[in-house]
């Protein structure tokens, strides 16, 4: 089992900034890909960034490439989303996820952090 917990969320103007933190115990950490996912009030949920268990690859969704950047320190066991110049469109709850590897389902999943962005 993987224990995730995300925290950063809160309320932000647009074109203001957020990092957001993802906590993991259980397993080795470092043994697993992870993922941002988000979703919106009558939307279904969609992948935002995912980096692979070394952190050498990385991969993002379209509507956030160049303004979120995900990063992960393994010796701290997280995973951050840094959002900047963020936008109304933005505003969700904002989950972590891991999996073994992309060969495996996102199997393990953080409770949720709420972003709002104001215009």
């Amino acid at each position: 089992q993987v224990q995730l917990v995300e925290s950063g969320g809160g309320l932000v103007q647009a074109g203001g900034s957020l990092r957001l933190s993802c906590a993991a115990s259980g397993r080795t950490f470092s043994n697993f890909d992870m993922g941002w996912f988000r979703q919106a009030p009558g939307k279904e949920r969609e992948f935002v960034a995912g980096i692979d268990r070394s952190g050498d690859s990385r991969n993002y969704a379209n509507s956030v490439k160049g303004r979120f950047t995900i990063s992960r320190d393994n010796a701290k066991n997280t995973v951050y989303l840094q959002m900047n110049s963020l936008k109304p469109d933005d505003t969700a709850v904002y989950s972590c996820a891991a999996r073994r590897s992309a060969f495996f389902q996102w199997s393990y999943w953080g409770q949720g952090t709420q972003v709002t962005v104001s215009s």
